[in-house]
């Protein structure tokens, strides 16, 4: 789902009105209406409900909300943070219907009165104070009633953003801004939505009626839903087989490191590929097909160190003739001999390739030999990795994400995966992608091995989308982590948890990708 700036959604509704034909005053009732069919759905049980509103467009979609939940038999009291004659437009015309009188504050002192003391009782406070057009600081009359909302223990609903937030900010904010249990905007996310953790619940985006084609964005960003995945984990045809989904290969492992590659053969399975193969050194073969009964494995020759020699070049050449992605990485270790091996590999192989941890490693300082042109490369980089690749400080990785990943994306030609929180997806063309799935419990050793088996085991699967299938990989992981949290919490989850967790992950998503409003 593209994401656009607060001034491109401006130019959104404008050209849904004036291109497209659809009255202003229609995107406002269906936007309220969508906020009113939020509130039966998941609050159905909130019996008054108190929806502040500022002068704006935004308190005219609170005014079209109230009005439809009266409307459902809900004892509704609008709190107006300003006088009606300030009303324009839209926002005065659906004021006008409102089924029940308003109170109207016009003052700090009159928002402490008595009255307005008593009408904020309720179930259910719904925030339409200020909207994505809203640019800091906050003035002092709606600084007091975000204040009065954050200080209640009343849930908060925000319509469209959380009143005080800059919608265009890509990371923490600052100043007055109201909480929010969870965010109802319409049409298309703006950054702040995505990147600057509004509300610790859930963002649920409504279409309103603008088309597709009045969506323009010159951002280049892109939220991953569980629309974007569920596609790509459909129903499989009754007439299938193992060899319909795809065999992967996964080179990696060393001693003392042969869990890693065992893990990500083994996501390529649960991802959904039909037959995942570990090369792996010689010596350490027994304990990783001793993890899994499913993988099969391919012994390879070893250095005196045991992990891969160069002299398995010819070996895994072979292995990947007859396979449909290769995994290099994994567990594979920083030895000279095989870091020489993997840049050999990666030069020559010309499958699809997804290249993690130490196999990333073995470029340092010789990033330029890693170049996808003509081919499939996936690298899935954590912050140290990347800054390593990138010739930075991990400081300045974090600072710039998606800079740093726009721009070896498109000097490399290939797909980068910046882990981390809001994972990034970007192509060669700066084109990325964010993830919203996935915690802090997942901060733990090997849940980058169990995402490069995804990633592998989803392209086998989906070779001529191969974007696709990483949004789709990157987004199940993290989701299997959300699953997972849920039963053995964020400080004992464990890598390993995420192959359990993941026939859930697919489930939800499965299921959210039918659901009339996108959410994450």
């Amino acid at each position: 789902m593209r994401i656009v700036s607060a001034e491109e959604m401006r130019a959104v509704d404008r050209a849904t009105s004036e291109r497209f034909g659809v009255p202003s005053l229609k995107l406002m009732e269906n936007a309220g209406a969508a906020v009113a069919d939020y509130v039966l759905s998941h609050h159905a049980a909130a019996r008054r409900i108190v929806v502040f509103c500022g002068k704006g467009n935004n308190g005219g979609d609170g005014f079209v909300a109230a009005r439809r939940l009266h409307e459902q038999g809900k004892k509704v009291q609008v709190i107006l943070l300003a006088d009606p004659g300030e009303l324009k437009g839209d926002a005065a015309a659906m004021f006008g219907k409102l089924p029940a009188p308003a109170i109207a504050v016009h003052s700090r002192e009159e928002l402490k009165s008595e009255r307005v003391r008593l009408s904020l009782q309720g179930d259910l406070y719904l925030d339409a104070v200020l909207g994505t057009g809203f640019k800091p600081p906050v003035s002092a009359l709606y600084a007091d009633a975000i204040t009065i909302m954050n200080a209640s223990l009343v849930p908060v609903i925000a319509v469209d953003i959380p009143s005080g937030a800059d919608a265009d900010v890509m990371g923490p904010q600052t100043g007055t801004i109201a909480r929010a249990e969870a965010i109802v905007t319409f049409t298309a996310p703006r950054p702040a939505h995505v990147f600057s953790l509004l509300t610790a619940g859930t963002t649920f985006v409504a279409e309103i009626g603008s088309p597709e084609a009045a969506i323009v964005s010159a951002l280049q960003l892109n939220v991953i839903t569980a629309r974007d995945v569920g596609p790509l984990i459909g129903p499989r045809p009754a007439e299938s087989n193992k060899g319909s989904y795809g065999h992967v290969v996964v080179v990696g492992g060393s001693l003392g490191k042969a869990g890693s590659v065992a893990m990500a053969g083994m996501a390529a399975l649960r991802a959904g590929a039909g037959l995942s193969t570990v090369a792996t050194p010689r010596s350490v073969l027994g304990t990783v097909a001793g993890f899994h009964p499913e993988l099969m494995t391919e012994p390879l020759p070893e250095t005196g160190a045991g992990t891969i020699s160069t002299s398995a070049r010819e070996r895994i050449e072979q292995l990947a003739e007859s396979k449909n992605v290769i995994a290099i990485g994994p567990g594979i270790s920083l030895d000279p001999q095989t870091a020489e091996l993997v840049r050999s590999l990666v030069a020559r192989l010309q499958i699809p390739m997804v290249v993690d941890a130490d196999g990333l490693n073995a470029f340092d300082g010789r990033r330029q030999e890693l170049n996808g042109k003509g081919r499939t490369i996936v690298i899935t980089p954590h912050p140290g990795e990347m800054a390593r690749l990138a010739g930075c400080t991990i400081a300045d990785v974090q600072k710039d994400r998606l800079g740093v990943s726009r721009k070896f994306a498109r000097e490399h030609e290939l797909i980068v995966v910046l882990k981390g929180h809001r994972t990034l997806v970007v192509q060669p063309g700066g084109e990325a992608w964010v993830n919203t799935t996935g915690n802090p419990g997942m901060a733990t050793g090997g849940t980058g091995d169990i995402l490069t088996g995804m990633v592998a085991g989803m392209i086998a699967q989906h070779q001529e989308d191969a974007l696709g299938a990483v949004l789709a990989a990157v987004h199940l992981h993290g989701l299997a982590g959300d699953v997972m949290r849920e039963s053995v919490g964020e400080h004992s989850l464990v890598a390993t948890d995420l192959l359990k967790g993941l026939p859930e992950s697919f489930r939800r998503t499965r299921e959210r990708a039918e659901e009339r409003l996108v959410r994450w």
